[in-house]
């Protein structure tokens, strides 16, 4: 009688077990790494995809079932592995134990571990949407369990690890130290370090200081045609398109994608765009847009009106580029521009923020926050060109303004001993 006769009944069980430990263990790889973009399609999709995310509601408590019954699994596979080598052993047979044992082994890791991870890795919202309902089932069967093992592991943390404290949040100091020690490269450490400054400053930036104006992007009004273009490129990187009656924009394709799309009604292949109030901040049109999965968010004021807009692109230059302004994205000119010792020029839309930081001052408070909202604030006006205004330790005169707003300005520090003219 062959090994596979003799030991069929094992074999077959073996197999199955090997396969319920492939099906734990891609399914933890799968649903833990499901990206954000991942999760919010599964949440919109059939029952069993939503059941994938309810999982991971309660991360700890799928973790812990899963790693429970794949220990199980593995237990009764290597004791069925152990009791095959035991009888052959019994029969003078040692070198098919060994080989059993050997095969067993490697059939365990390769076929019930390594490649049911990498499959769940790779196309982890396939597997989730698949695992998802019998994997409920297992998890709901472990839970009577769970208080014990929750109360086993928390009784190991505090004998183990009894000064072991969580913090709530990292600080910006350590997030600095990890990136120090994450590189011996202190070029590439510091421009770490700069973009991590940059994210911070996301969360203090407000809408207005950095979103395109009305009069710096173009916008149509459906139907939009390809030929509507000119063959040029829109400074904003996006077709804009309104409302059918208005101009607020409604949608926004993005440039990239003009290639794969008709040259006809572009409006119908458009994305639709998300609005937010000109106070917010820019790390929360970050989060509006990652959230609604845009590229572009409008930007209204108090009476609802479009007053601008932001693009993803603007806020990815504001984290990555060293010195993102408005004005070398929009103007393509420096914001400050020195021509000698005590005099500068300095674009409208500069934004208060900068100035204070380049001349290392601290700015009275005020309603506006660019250097063409302090002009119109102490004037009550738009400015003409020559108009001369004294603002905290600047003189300020306007060399170029046109009717919407756009100026460039002359500055000087009448703090300075050179100021005197």
């Amino acid at each position: 009688m062959s090994l596979l006769q003799q030991f069929a009944p094992y074999f077959f069980a073996m197999a199955f077990l090997g396969v319920g430990s492939g099906f734990f263990s891609c399914s933890e790889a799968a649903l833990f790494s499901l990206k954000s973009d991942d999760r919010r399609k599964l949440n919109n999709g059939s029952a069993a995809q939503r059941i994938a995310i309810t999982l991971l509601d309660q991360p700890n408590r799928l973790l812990t079932a899963i790693l429970f019954w794949n220990l199980i699994i593995n237990i009764v596979y290597f004791s069925l592995a152990s009791t095959i080598g035991i009888q052959l052993e019994k029969q003078n047979q040692r070198t098919e134990a060994g080989l059993v044992a050997v095969v067993s082994l490697l059939t365990i890791i390769l076929l019930s571990e390594m490649i049911p991870k990498t499959v769940g890795v790779l196309i982890p919202r396939t597997v989730s949407s698949l695992i998802s309902i019998p994997l409920a089932v297992a998890v709901r069967v472990f839970d009577p369990i769970a208080p014990f093992f929750s109360s086993v592991n928390q009784a190991l943390r505090r004998l183990l690890l009894p000064g072991f404290r969580i913090e709530p949040y990292l600080e910006l100091s350590d997030l600095e130290k990890a990136i120090t020690v994450s590189t011996t490269d202190e070029e590439l450490a510091a421009q770490e370090r700069k973009a991590l400054h940059n994210i911070v400053l996301l969360s203090e930036l407000r809408a207005e200081e950095l979103m395109r104006p009305r009069t710096q992007y173009q916008s149509f009004r459906p139907p939009v045609h390809l030929a509507d273009l000119g063959g040029q490129l829109t400074r904003s990187g996006y077709v804009l398109v309104t409302e059918p009656d208005n101009d607020e924009i409604a949608s926004a394709i993005a440039l990239k994608h003009l290639p794969t799309i008709p040259r006809q009604h572009l409006e119908n292949f458009a994305q639709p765009v998300v609005y937010v109030p000109w106070c917010s901040t820019v790390a929360s049109i970050f989060d509006e847009l990652q959230s609604h999965e845009c590229e572009v968010a409008a930007i209204v004021n108090e009476l609802g009106e479009t007053i601008g807009i932001v693009t993803l692109e603007d806020l990815l230059q504001t984290v990555f580029e060293d010195e993102a302004s408005r004005s070398s994205r929009l103007l393509e000119t420096s914001p400050i521009r020195q021509l000698d010792e005590n005099l500068w020029h300095v674009t409208g839309m500069t934004s208060l923020r900068r100035l204070a930081r380049t001349f290392d001052t601290s700015l009275p408070q005020s309603k506006s926050t660019t250097v063409a909202g302090i002009v119109q604030e102490v004037l009550g006006r738009l400015p003409d060109k020559g108009e001369q205004i004294e603002w905290h330790i600047f003189r300020l005169t306007v060399i170029e303004a046109d009717p919407m707003g756009q100026m460039t300005v002359e500055l000087q520090r009448i703090d300075s001993p050179g100021a005197g003219r």
